[in-house]
């Protein structure tokens, strides 16, 4: 079934709560980007959002990711079932960031993943302060202490870290190596955390003058929409996508409901 799709900011300032079972999702610093001075200078930040799993508690303890011999899969999964960190913001946004994890009640050794959807310094700035987190990192996925595995991501193979929780590849703004963090059963449907894939809500008249691959992004923007109910872009507020049927579809939905049925 075709249908329009129209998006809208969603209201509120940060720190912004999605509650959701088994995973809620916290949009801890919104990203910006404003001109500055002038030859096209720009000031911009990385939007940072925390995912939370229901069953983790501040006095739950500290879970260390497994040994690598158990493979990504393993490692994703159990690095998965603590608080996870989808991109850092810059380094100047430091205090920001450790400010608002404590306002979760999360300090930064708690943090088992750290997901950075793209390896631009305005998203993955403060990786430093997660040295016992695991790194996922574009398509680097390492343990702590640099150990690298592979695990196969590829637009037709998302990462599933637990349930409705995956590691989509969406190329284009920073090449062929940015990712979206997916996750569904929240209480606004399903979540993308989309890095760069969208800017902000309403850039159609900007995007392609920042991505290294439109085409690529383009058909990212196409799959983040069509799954998502909520988008946390990397530069400005989340928005919502609402669906309608067209209006030929609704018409032809109403004239079959009309209709007799027929044994």
């Amino acid at each position: 079934m075709s249908s329009l799709v129209r998006t809208e900011p969603l209201r509120g300032e940060p720190p912004l709560l999605v509650p959701g079972d088994p995973y809620s999702v916290v949009v801890l610093l919104r990203g910006y980007a404003e001109p500055e001075g002038g030859d096209n200078a720009v000031r911009a930040d990385g939007s940072v959002t925390l995912v939370l799993p229901q069953a983790w508690s501040p006095t739950s303890g500290h879970r260390h990711p497994p040994p690598s011999g158990g493979g990504a899969k393993t490692s994703l999964e159990e690095a998965a079932r603590g608080p996870i960190l989808v991109d850092t913001g810059g380094p100047w946004a430091q205090e920001a960031l450790l400010g608002a994890l404590a306002g979760q009640g999360v300090a930064p050794g708690d943090v088992t993943l750290v997901v950075g959807t793209h390896g631009h310094s305005d998203h993955i700035g403060n990786l430093g302060l997660f040295p016992g987190a695991a790194l996922l990192v574009s398509h680097d996925f390492c343990l702590p202490g640099g150990h690298y595995l592979p695990h196969g991501l590829n637009e037709e193979c998302p990462l599933r870290l637990g349930p409705g929780l995956e590691v989509w590849a969406t190329p284009g703004h920073g090449g062929q190596r940015d990712v979206s963090l997916v996750v569904a059963g929240t209480a606004l449907g399903t979540v993308v955390v989309a890095g760069d894939v969208f800017e902000r809500d309403g850039d159609e008249d900007s995007w392609q003058a920042l991505s290294e691959d439109p085409v690529a992004q383009e058909r990212s923007r196409k799959r983040v929409l069509g799954a998502a109910d909520l988008v946390v872009p990397g530069h400005g507020a989340p928005f919502r996508v609402l669906r309608e049927v067209s209006q030929p579809e609704k018409k032809g939905l109403d004239q079959r409901q009309q209709e007799p049925a027929v044994d």
